[in-house]
């Protein structure tokens, strides 16, 4: 009799954990992670793209870099991140990847004028992700309550 009420419990204990308790916990794992990334993509600063003329022996290219903005001083100036670079007419350098990236650094310094970049648009992306972010705290609080 005892071995029949060990094994009915069991399966009632074994029914709860595999039908509510695991599956809320898998939940609230991917809503964590989802919340985190979320959270990171909203704190993420400006990027944009900064564009210059060199010139040098009588040639001259146009320079596209991709910036990062990680902080504006009250002059106007941005301090940037490079994150990538390229020239118009790649005969102009020859230099590729990190090397151009630090060409790019010593020709432009660490401040760009904050006037002359063009940032990307993130309003609606970052009111996307705001909207989301409530949502899934919307998710995991009915789930909560039940």
């Amino acid at each position: 009799m005892v071995v029949f009420w060990s094994v009915l419990l069991g399966a009632i204990l074994g029914y709860v954990f595999g039908y509510y308790l695991k599956p809320n916990r898998r939940l609230r794992k991917a809503i964590k992670e989802a919340r985190e990334k979320c959270s990171a993509a909203l704190e993420e600063g400006n990027k944009g793209v900064y564009r210059t003329v060199v010139t040098e022996h009588n040639q001259s290219s146009e320079l596209v870099v991709e910036v990062q903005e990680l902080a504006v001083t009250r002059s106007g100036q941005v301090k940037v991140a490079y994150l990538s670079a390229f020239y118009k007419q790649p005969e102009f350098r020859t230099k590729k990847g990190e090397g151009l990236l630090r060409e790019v650094r010593s020709l432009l310094g660490d401040y760009l004028p904050l006037h002359e970049i063009e940032w990307y648009e993130t309003d609606q992306r970052h009111a996307r992700l705001r909207q989301h972010l409530q949502s899934l705290d919307e998710l995991h609080k009915d789930h909560l309550e039940r």
